[in-house]
């Protein structure tokens, strides 16, 4: 995963795309009716249930905006709420909290869903040594929040991108002519170009697994596709020699089956690409 100043760096670059995006030259609807000094305090309510997620991102939405806007956060990140919560109240000039209304709300509703579906693998998998991962099938240009967010929900965050670990799958391997040259070309890269890269390697079947496993440096094994019984049989052909990965076919029925095959961690594209949004709104308090 990629280092606090890289993922603070990302968050700055989201925030000021965001307002940018929705404020443009002004939001004129606020300045046609509001007064500049007009001053007022709103509340983030919740309308649904689940895992509340981005209030941290929400209050660097906010000092972004305007230092002069003041927060009363009463629930923070990873918390159940459900409907009717206030999560936080914001207080302040009034165009400010409207300017800032619409990326909070967008970031929280999808972070929350998020960090809820997580949660909600997290616990089926409880009991087990299986950790639940994040993948890059994440929106475009919101990959630290949805990454953020998986955080929130007790999972933890694969690779960030394609430059913060070596990950030799499916077309990488037949596009370099074999498992055995991909990962010796891999090793030779790391060394002419100095970068200190874990290797993480996909297999297909367990001839692959066997393959994979004569070759030294070798960080995580991608078991793809791989029914329960090849899980458990890989799992035990692997043994200490390095750690397993499953994904593919993961869902809310399967994935206490593979985590009881002993896999180390399960990745799950569906945490990030198929979620409904929680539903949050801001509302005036007079």
């Amino acid at each position: 995963m990629i280092t606090q100043e890289q993922f603070d760096s990302e968050v700055k670059s989201i925030i000021a795309n965001a307002i940018r995006e929705d404020v443009g030259d002004g939001d004129h609807s606020s300045l046609a009716c509001i007064p500049e000094n007009a001053r007022g305090r709103a509340k983030l309510l919740v309308k649904d249930k689940g895992i509340i997620g981005g209030v941290n991102f929400a209050k660097k939405v906010f000092a972004y905006v305007d230092k002069n806007l003041k927060l009363d956060v009463r629930i923070e990140d990873g918390t159940e709420v459900t409907y009717g919560d206030v999560v936080m109240y914001v207080e302040g000039p009034s165009q400010s909290i409207l300017k800032a209304e619409r990326t909070v709300l967008n970031a929280m509703q999808r972070m929350s869903a998020i960090a809820t579906k997580t949660k909600m693998f997290v616990d089926l998998v409880e009991g087990t040594k299986t950790k639940i991962l994040d993948t890059r099938k994440t929106t475009p240009g919101i990959r630290v929040l949805e990454k953020w967010a998986v955080k929130i929900g007790g999972g933890e965050n694969h690779r960030f991108a394609l430059y913060d670990m070596i990950m030799l799958k499916d077309n990488h391997i037949d596009f370099a002519g074999g498992i055995t040259k991909a990962i010796e070309m891999t090793k030779q890269y790391l060394k002419e170009t100095g970068k200190n890269l874990q290797i993480m390697v996909e297999a297909r079947d367990l001839v692959e697994v066997e393959e994979i496993l004569q070759n030294e440096g070798v960080f995580r094994i991608l078991l793809d596709n791989f029914d329960y019984e090849d899980t458990r049989k890989a799992v035990k052909l692997i043994g200490d020699k390095c750690l397993t990965e499953s994904s593919g076919n993961i869902n809310e029925t399967t994935i206490r089956h593979y985590a009881e095959c002993g896999v180390n961690y399960i990745s799950c594209g569906a945490l990030t690409h198929s979620v409904h949004n929680m539903d949050l709104s801001l509302k005036a308090v007079k």
